[in-house]
């Protein structure tokens, strides 16, 4: 098992293996205080607007869902729509 830091898994393309799309690179992850496991991944969602009017949303991306993580992108297999978040 290789190690990796949050730095490197930040540089690493998001790719949907269902729909073969791009999300984007994870911004930050979610983490259980009590053991330290990840438990998801966050990538900002699509830009209102041409992405000049900011983001209202974000995907979460449960742990168990990345199916590989590369040198260069990260595979995921999710149905998108189940995890875009709005922001409350």
């Amino acid at each position: 098992m290789v190690n990796l830091r949050f730095f490197e898994l930040r540089q690493k393309e998001v790719i949907n293996i269902c729909t073969c799309k791009s999300l984007g690179c994870p911004v930050d992850v979610e983490f259980e205080c009590k053991s330290g496991r990840i438990l998801a991944l966050v990538i900002p969602g699509p830009g209102k607007f041409w992405g000049m009017l900011g983001r209202d949303c974000e995907y979460i991306i449960p742990w168990d869902c990345v199916v590989q993580i590369g040198d260069d992108i990260i595979l995921v297999e999710i149905k998108e729509d189940m995890c875009l978040k709005k922001f409350s």
